[in-house]
């Protein structure tokens, strides 16, 4: 599987990125729901029956998270004391060991920090939404934004489970 997911990721990352950024014309999201796509078909590739139908397959699930993101945009703004970290599949180990690292690391930012995260990454908000939220300018935002992912990436990077390239972008982790 790690095989298949590696292949997929060769053959279709770029022209995916480039197929989601024509869509929603804005690079900080489309860079997040390209993410999303490929997590979603690493978690999902059990599912394809016919591997000849792969690359339909994953821009089926790319066109519906696309969807799912413009569905998303139109939502009320949400208290930060409301909000609930998503749990993910019970049966995954490796993932959950995952995700138990990224909640780990995310309540120990500050919270701004951790607000700007919950609400950017698991509530789908965009910079200029989460700008009007907080009531501050939108470049504000884009700092703390990008200086949350930073924090957040560079405490990931340091779980024992968690490999990362020479330029610090997450490839692999295994249970401990």
């Amino acid at each position: 599987m790690k095989t298949e997911i590696n292949t997929i990721w060769i053959d279709l990352n770029e022209e995916l990125y480039k197929f989601i950024l024509g869509k929603i014309k804005d690079e900080q999201t489309s860079k997040d729901i390209h993410q999303e796509v490929f997590i979603k078909v690493q978690t999902k590739i059990h599912q394809l029956k016919h591997t000849s139908n792969l690359t339909s397959w994953v821009y089926q699930i790319t066109r519906n998270t696309i969807i799912d993101y413009f569905r998303k945009v139109n939502k009320k703004n949400v208290s930060i004391n409301n909000l609930e970290i998503p749990e993910t599949e019970v049966d995954n180990f490796d993932y959950n060991n995952l995700t138990n690292c990224i909640n780990q690391k995310i309540e120990n930012l500050s919270s701004q920090h951790k607000e700007a995260i919950i609400l950017t990454a698991f509530k789908n908000y965009s910079q200029k939404e989460l700008a009007k939220h907080l009531k501050i300018s939108y470049s504000g935002t884009k700092s703390r934004v990008q200086k949350a992912k930073k924090i957040l990436r560079e405490n990931i990077l340091d779980c024992p489970n968690v490999e990362s390239d020479s330029a610090g972008k997450l490839i692999d982790f295994e249970n401990d």
